[in-house]
């Protein structure tokens, strides 16, 4: 189908390549830290006319360390955030939906955060929406419904995220996209991790008891709960990962001024959507991730509901089960960037089967099913029935992170190459987000209607199977066809 004049020079300016500038004393580029074991080639980017590169592990570092620190505070609000609806005495239906709020601003933003990403260096623009999650925070403190607040720290994540991942293809070729890709998610994966077990034990009775013991001035008349005593808490976390935004380097990519007109930024990236969906790997990878978010952010919370309903566990412990899964998928995370290549990405699809049928084993396993046997784990007593559920659940997880870590790092690459880091990123949040919205609103539908949580998860792990099932029939169409894979590792369309 051809393009019209209007949309082809559209296309041409987000597809020009980023300007680079080295004159900066931030400018160098540094090397990223690979996995023990690991040889890749040396590759000089974002270089003119034989300048010298340095090593950018220690940009690479404060960025990971930023993102870390953020990222915890997200995950430990959502926990504090549930126990404030509980306390509110709010309608279980509820919960789902301040996910649901968190990622609206994925989406209505869509169009907007990509051109801001790339407007001004991605340092700059991680410390800016950093601040817009303090306030999201603050005021769900001082008393906004929790619905609001979180959906007002979603704003900042959703123009947060293009700069963190976008950064990664202004510092990186494209064969360290999967072992960078890597080491993000499963640091990433390790902030959910001790988000979720930060936040729970925050609002258990032992913690908070102590903590609202504490007499802080300015504080005396609005924290009078577990929740909010652990929201001052996690307001800590994003000043500590404010002060890392500070020091992050320049990489000095520089991009063609952004347009600022709001109808033409939506045109600017309706061609962007198009030109990711239409391209052969794009199409797999972007399928692939919008699928994983999706179905991630929905079983967060059937993880509690199941953890409640099958195991007898309140919110805390349930928090404890969402931590076990993001183990696993860190664990998975580090063994694709340790053992898959960007061009034997694709290699990873049938893990997405096997992922969805092993959730539907979740709908089986109940406290009931196992005898009432105790073990004995490094001095701690756990029951059998509980380390089962341990073990099921780190698979899952792994087998997710393992599959989903070698798509994210192809889609950023295909991006990359067709668009603008900023671009590429935006337009993937945006599908993988309404994915999320479609899927959380489903949840709390059947949640509203007291479907058993049972049919939840078979009906989850049936979509999971047959979405991969598609995805892998259309590839295979696309190498036969078209020859898809020759263009993994291609260089960026000037």
């Amino acid at each position: 189908m051809s393009m019209t004049v209007r949309q082809a020079a559209r296309r041409t300016k987000v597809a020009q390549p980023p300007h680079f500038d080295n004159t900066g004393a931030t400018g160098s580029l540094h090397a990223v830290a690979m996995p023990p074991g690991a040889h890749l080639p040396a590759v000089n980017v974002g270089v003119r006319d034989g300048d010298k590169v340095e090593g950018m592990k220690k940009g690479f570092y404060t960025i990971m360390a930023a993102q870390f620190f953020s990222s915890l505070a997200d995950n430990a609000l959502l926990i504090a955030a549930i126990a404030l609806l509980t306390e509110l005495n709010s309608p279980q239906w509820m919960t789902p939906l301040l996910k649901l709020f968190f990622v609206l601003s994925y989406v209505v933003l869509a169009a907007f955060v990509g051109a801001f990403a790339d407007s001004r260096p991605k340092g700059k623009v991680m410390l800016i929406t950093n601040a817009i999650k303090i306030v999201g925070c603050s005021i769900m403190m001082f008393g906004l419904h929790p619905l609001l607040a979180y959906g007002i720290v979603g704003f900042g994540a959703a123009a947060y995220s293009p700069a963190k991942y976008g950064i990664l293809t202004e510092l990186l070729p494209p064969e360290r996209l999967v072992a960078a890709n890597g080491w993000i998610e499963g640091l990433t994966v390790g902030s959910i991790i001790l988000g979720t077990v930060v936040g729970g034990a925050l609002i258990s009775v032992h913690v908070s008891t102590i903590l609202l013991r504490f007499d802080l001035p300015y504080f005396d008349t609005g924290i009078n709960t577990p929740a909010e005593a652990a929201m001052v808490v996690i307001m800590f976390f994003y000043v500590i990962a404010a002060i890392f935004n500070l020091f992050i380097p320049d990489t000095g990519a520089r991009y063609p001024q952004q347009e600022k007109n709001p109808i033409k930024l939506i045109a600017e990236f309706g061609d962007c959507f198009i030109a990711l969906w239409r391209d052969k790997l794009g199409q797999i990878s972007l399928a692939v991730t919008t699928l994983f978010w999706g179905v991630g952010a929905t079983l967060q919370f059937i993880v509690l509901k199941w953890a409640e309903k099958s195991l007898g566990l309140n919110l805390s412990q349930g928090a404890l089960l969402q931590a076990v899964v993001a183990v696993g998928v860190a664990v998975g995370a580090i063994a694709a960037a340790a053992r898959i290549p960007l061009r034997k990405s694709l290699s990873v699809l049938p893990f997405g089967v096997a992922m969805g049928a092993t959730v539907m084993l979740m709908a089986f396993y109940t406290k009931a099913t196992i005898p009432a046997v105790t073990l004995d784990v490094l001095g701690l007593h756990m029951p059998l029935y509980m380390g089962i559920a341990y073990v099921f659940l780190m698979i899952v997880g792994a087998m997710s992170g393992y599959f989903v870590v070698p798509m994210n790092a192809l889609l950023q690459h295909r991006g990359h190459v067709l668009l603008s880091a900023g671009h590429s990123i935006a337009v993937q949040n945006f599908n993988e987000n309404v994915s999320v919205l479609l899927m959380l609103c489903l949840y709390a539908l059947l949640i509203k209607l007291n479907v058993p949580i049972g049919f939840v998860i078979v009906a989850l792990g049936l979509f999971i199977c047959a979405t991969m099932l598609l995805v892998m029939r259309l590839h295979k169409h696309n190498v036969k066809v078209y020859d898809s894979l020759a263009m993994i590792g291609e260089d960026k369309h000037h």
